[in-house]
């Protein structure tokens, strides 16, 4: 998740103690349905694999066991410290937005809530197509962000508090550079790169007090504090926001995520 370029791009702080956290509630929100639909292209032994953004490696760990033996897995980030080189792993500090790729390299590609933060992002399609061979897979999970409405909160002032948050988040992501809606755009632009055999799968989640989204969401309060503080919202209500979301009366939607396939011809 942290492939994206530096904060001109990118609104969180991923230096920040949190980032551990934020990791661990990506990984349980997110792998199971991120690894569904890459077992879906059958990859095995054998392919290479390029991780974009790979963050703790969690992915690309889960890659490396299906290539073995005889393939291997490039696990790319602009902060490697959460990633070990293993067996059918690779570890490459890369900057998906400026660094190059090699040619016809990889049979799949995979990035996960990283492109939207990429404002190049059309170029970069260009190279991920180049950097596969003919008939290779790509796959790109991304949010939409502007979708994700709390369907039962203690009063409606809390409704309209979570609402707030919202916006001001998106405000903050938009202002760095992101593309909030890139999930519901992404097939589109991987057409217009040239891929084909396009499969965009959205879904959406249910979160709960205790559900890895909402510890997600808690830590990006806490990781956009003194931005959300700027853009208006005030300690008191970055309080009862930590609180709605501990909250067991709470039910939010998840934004909608688009596991979004295609294939280079």
């Amino acid at each position: 998740m942290t492939g994206a370029s530096p904060m001109t791009a990118y609104a969180m702080a991923e230096a920040t103690d949190l980032a551990g956290t934020q990791l661990r509630a990506l990984r349980e929100a997110y792998d199971p349905y991120t690894t569904e639909r890459l077992a879906g292209t059958g990859v095995g032994p054998g392919w290479r694999c390029l991780e974009i953004g790979a963050g703790d490696g969690s992915i690309a760990r889960w890659l490396a066991h299906r290539v073995l033996p005889g393939g291997e897995v490039l696990a790319t980030d602009l902060d490697t410290r959460r990633l070990a080189s293993g067996a059918g792993l690779r570890v490459l500090r890369h900057d998906i937005g400026q660094d190059p790729l090699p040619t016809g390299e990889f049979d799949l590609v995979h990035a996960r809530l990283v492109l939207q933060h990429v404002p190049n992002r059309r170029e970069v399609l260009a190279r991920l197509r180049a950097a596969l061979r003919p008939g290779g897979w790509i796959q790109i999970d991304e949010f939409d962000t502007s979708y994700a409405p709390a369907l039962l909160t203690p009063d409606g002032a809390a409704g309209r508090l979570y609402e707030s948050y919202l916006a001001a988040k998106e405000r903050l992501f938009g202002a760095a550079g992101a593309r909030v809606t890139w999930g519901r755009e992404c097939a589109a632009e991987l057409r217009d790169a040239g891929f084909e055999h396009l499969d965009p799968q959205p879904r959406i989640f249910l979160w709960r007090a205790g559900h890895p989204g909402l510890e997600l969401q808690l830590c990006l309060l806490e990781m956009l504090r003194d931005r959300l503080l700027a853009n208006g919202l005030t300690e008191r209500q970055l309080g009862a926001l930590a609180d709605l979301m501990s909250d067991p009366q709470f039910a939010v939607c998840s934004p909608v995520v688009y596991s979004v396939q295609a294939r280079r011809a």
